[in-house]
């Protein structure tokens, strides 16, 4: 069987639609459909469909919410939810997560996708989570609120507090 492979090369000025409009689908032996996109259209395809949309957060206040099937699946049976938040560098801060309904995991994350820290049983022994942390550098951190084994989620408040503000 003969096997075909078809590459899309980026062009200067391309858009999006054009590039997707001058690929045509390539067909291997079989029923695998490949498309090889430039990272400049997978780019523009991203900024067009936001499928990841964080949820904003301020420090000091409290967020009541739900965690779902619909939210980010996790790949080991449950699910994450993310909020974003502007910190300065020399904040220490305080992320307490409470659920009655699944066992939480709190994780806090650069814009570049490091962890900085995390938590999954707070002190007091229960399954909630609280975590302290020292802030090193200005910029936007996300709160990624997840459930702990296959546990799609529930009802859940999470709370980021300032401990030294600036």
């Amino acid at each position: 069987m003969g096997q075909q492979l078809c590459v899309l090369l980026p062009r200067k000025n391309l858009l999006m639609p054009d590039a997707i409009a001058a690929s045509s689908r390539c067909v291997l032996a079989g029923s695998i459909t490949l498309f090889i996109l430039s990272s400049h259209v997978l780019a523009a395809i991203a900024q067009t469909n936001r499928i990841y949309n964080p949820i904003p957060m301020t420090p000091g206040k409290s967020v009541t919410d739900k965690l779902t099937k619909s939210d980010i699946p996790t790949g080991q049976g449950g699910f994450a939810r993310d909020y974003v938040v502007q910190l300065q560098g020399g904040n220490q801060l305080a992320i307490d997560l409470i659920s009655d309904n699944f066992d939480t995991l709190v994780y806090l994350i650069a814009n570049d996708g490091t962890t900085i820290a995390e938590n999954d049983d707070g002190p007091d022994g229960s399954t909630n989570s609280l975590l302290f942390t020292r802030i090193a550098k200005t910029g936007t951190y996300y709160i990624r609120v997840r459930s702990f084994g296959e546990v799609a989620g529930g009802n859940f408040t999470l709370k980021v507090t300032l401990l030294k503000p600036q």
